[in-house]
């Protein structure tokens, strides 16, 4: 008897659309580093600024649509799944890669887990001092805790993280979604409304200009992070094929999934481009690095921007969490089979206060899942600056991971040679982007270097 394609290789059954794999698709690219945009065009100035964010929007499309036909090998439609990334290079380019992607892919996922608790906490205290202020006066000792807010997310995290897969996520990536369109459409009409007060556009051609007081070096250190900070504001190809393995069939999945990151990409390319340059237009030079912190009224809509923020980054941690649960206790079941009995039985709990309401888990999943995350929160109160840190990590990991990996795993699924006119493109790209990443890598060293030295263990600086 044949099987559905749906459930193949592994009888999982699939259930995701065009739509849920979008909205997942927007939770990975769109992040709170949106709000730091303005500031990156700013220190590429007008021509720089707003041709490198239509031109890295191409370039992540361009080897994302690539990696879509890396889903099933040896045929892109009705071969082998390949479930993960790491399944993808370990198919494709063989094991002595897999080690090397893996650390910098879950290292990453981590990172970006970790920078999530911090911001949130900040966003969280950042309004409450805010009303403090509002409420007392300017001059008002509104002193907040951020650890609280950590613990307060970390608890939260633990429950949400008990869904079995990135499937049943799907409406978290919705929530997700919508609320980064919402705290990025107020911060653009926030943007439009200062720029249509002044009546004239802020900022000049030239690059290295902000920041009159700085040094000629840190200027420079800043454009070499504003430019790795735009490259990176597109990146999804990490988990882009754990998103593709949500899709259900017959529909071959490489073509849904191409039109799912055409959405992804053309969406999160359109606002990026309008805020990054409506921002910079209305503050010029001055364009604070988190872009909310410079309105104070109405203080409401503030407010609204500021929770959409902290929502988005509470459900958006989900995405990423669910990728690393899936690779540990796919890992770890082998190991504890002979404990099945036990760690791996489902146990089925019904709630009465909601009716024909059950919850289903696993010893394995609530052990592991709920160490992982308080490990995660307890790094995160640990290392409040973690997210100098981070810069450093995303700069390391784009070109292998976003370029490098997929390049080559394309180039021997379509049986590229040596010497042919596209595997010379594909050099030329590849080295571009390496550029790219050391020179943003040099400026994140800057930049974390500086902010160590006024960093403390287990304290937020707001």
């Amino acid at each position: 008897m044949e099987m559905d394609a749906s459930s193949a290789d592994d009888g999982r059954i699939r259930t995701g659309t065009v739509w849920t794999a979008t909205a997942h698709a927007f939770t990975a690219i769109v992040g709170s580093g949106i709000l730091a945009l303005p500031w990156s065009v700013a220190q590429l100035g007008w021509i720089l600024g707003p041709f490198f964010l239509v031109s890295f929007a191409a370039v992540t499309y361009y080897i994302a649509i690539l990696l879509c036909d890396c889903y099933r090998t040896p045929d892109p439609v009705k071969g082998r799944r390949n479930y993960t990334y790491m399944d993808a290079v370990r198919a494709l380019l063989g094991p002595k890669h897999v080690l090397i992607s893996g650390i910098m892919q879950y290292s990453m996922l981590w990172g970006i887990m970790i920078g999530f608790t911090i911001t949130t906490a900040i966003s969280t205290a950042t309004m409450k001092r805010s009303a403090c202020i509002h409420e007392k006066g300017a001059n008002a000792k509104c002193k907040v805790s951020g650890n609280s807010y950590m613990l307060a997310f970390g608890a939260l995290e633990i429950l949400l993280s008990q869904f079995p897969n990135l499937e049943k996520v799907t409406f978290l990536s919705v929530i997700s979604t919508l609320t980064s369109l919402a705290y990025a459409l107020i911060a653009l009409c926030l943007s439009i409304a200062k720029f249509s007060i002044q009546h004239e556009a802020k900022g000049t051609i030239m690059v290295a200009m902000a920041g009159k007081d700085l040094a000629t070096s840190t200027k420079i250190w800043q454009v070499f992070q504003a430019l790795g900070n735009i490259a990176f504001s597109y990146t999804y190809s990490m988990l882009l094929l754990e998103i593709q393995d949500t899709l259900k069939s017959p529909q071959a999945e490489n073509k849904v999934m191409k039109r799912v990151t055409l959405y992804a990409i053309g969406g999160t390319a359109l606002f990026y481009t309008s805020l990054g340059c409506m921002g910079y237009a209305a503050f010029g030079a001055d364009v604070p690095g988190n872009y909310l912190t410079g309105f104070y009224k109405p203080l409401w809509l503030v407010d609204i921007a500021n929770l959409a923020v902290i929502i988005h980054l509470i459900v958006g941690y989900q995405v990423f969490a669910q990728t690393i649960f899936a690779m540990n206790e796919k890992s770890l079941a082998t190991r504890w089979q002979a404990h099945g009995s036990f760690f791996n039985k489902i146990y089925t709990v019904r709630l009465q206060c909601i009716q024909d309401y059950s919850f289903q888990f696993t010893p394995s999943r609530l052990l592991l899942r709920t160490g992982f995350v308080i490990f995660t929160t307890l790094v995160a109160m640990m290392f409040p600056f973690f997210n100098a840190i981070l810069g450093l990590l995303g700069s390391i990991s784009f070109w292998p991971l976003t370029v490098y990996f997929p390049l080559n795993m394309y180039m021997v699924q379509a049986n590229i040679k040596r010497g042919d006119s596209t595997w010379i493109m594909f050099q030329v790209l590849s080295l571009l982007c390496l550029v790219v990443s050391l020179v943003s890598a040099i400026g994140s060293v800057a930049d974390m270097l500086e902010r160590l030295k006024h960093a403390q263990l287990f304290h937020i600086n707001l």
